[in-house]
């Protein structure tokens, strides 16, 4: 007669099969990293402050009762009141009106270069760590001769030459800021290619670009996601500071950095007219520092304890 199972001889059985249940479904990365992210709060509060400004950017139409074009002499240096949060400046417009609608600016320029500087870097960086040899040499002597010149000089240079609107500040940016994601980005490829996993790709004869962008690249963006985050406030920031040398957004357009420039000279008399937009910049900018932060914290591997 076979001996019927012991209670232990039960308990050891389940606890072999939930734990095997626990191996065939584990946690997928990004899962993991997104439960990472959310116990970071400081990188949670970064990312609540960037939602609240794309809601306001989105409805700000409904968010102000004035136009940030609409001038009213009558109402010039009002001070914080019921209608005028923020005041008005020298020709009656709201000052409110003009941060609200000012944040379109920013996220757009914010976004638009972060995005093209990680397009040209990694596409850059990819055939530069692939290839190597001369390749790689020539272009990494460009990349270095381009970041021994002052940024903020390569940049305004640029917008001379493209002019002064919203667009030419995005393509100064953007043509300025992908020199550091193609160094990044050829740093992973140099470590990657040698791997096992690359080694047989090209075994089994896939192409150069197939296992460029399909097996050695999406090891690779970790951090390249990570820089484009902190790129988004270095290209507010960046672009705030053009706008502050009045080379960058023209008026009458609502630029945090121009709303600054224009009222510097009432720092004493006024502060607000200095103090709202520039504490928008400061907080904008912290805020996506704060979440590029916590996105770098959450997909560090030495960090998943």
């Amino acid at each position: 007669m076979s001996e019927r199972p012991t209670i232990a001889d039960i308990a050891a059985e389940t606890t072999l099969e939930a734990g095997i249940a626990d191996v065939a479904a584990p946690t997928s990365f990004w899962r993991d990293v997104l439960r990472r992210f959310r116990r970071n709060w400081l990188a949670m509060t970064g990312a609540g402050f960037v939602s609240l400004l794309v809601l306001l950017a989105l409805f700000a139409p409904l968010v102000c009762r004035y136009s940030p074009y609409e001038t009213n002499v009558a109402d010039r240096y009002t001070g914080i009141t019921r209608d005028h949060w923020f005041g008005t400046d020298k020709i009656g417009r709201d000052l409110f009106a003009q941060v609200v609608y000012g944040i379109r600016i920013s996220l757009r320029v914010g976004f638009l270069v972060a995005g093209s500087s990680a397009v040209i870097g990694i596409i850059l960086g990819s055939i530069s760590g692939y290839l190597g040899g001369r390749i790689d040499g020539l272009m990494m002597r460009i990349v270095d001769m381009f970041l021994a010149i002052p940024y903020i000089i390569s940049t305004v240079a640029l917008v001379g030459i493209i002019g002064r609107s919203v667009n030419a500040v995005i393509i100064a940016l953007a043509l300025t800021g992908w020199f550091t994601v193609s160094r990044v980005v050829r740093a992973s490829f140099l470590q990657l290619k040698e791997q096992e996993f690359v080694q047989a790709a090209r075994a089994l004869g896939y192409s150069h670009r197939r296992i460029m962008f399909r097996h050695i690249l999406p090891n690779a963006l970790q951090p390249v996601i990570v820089y484009a985050t902190l790129g988004i406030g270095g290209a507010i920031l960046g672009e705030a500071a053009l706008s502050f040398l009045a080379i960058g957004v023209q008026p009458p357009e609502p630029s945090w950095g121009l709303l600054v420039a224009q009222n510097k000279g009432l720092l004493t008399t006024n502060p607000a007219l200095v103090f709202f937009p520039g504490g928008a910049i400061f907080l904008t900018v912290l805020a996506f520092t704060l979440v590029g932060d916590g996105l770098r914290d959450a997909l560090d591997p030495k960090l998943k304890a």
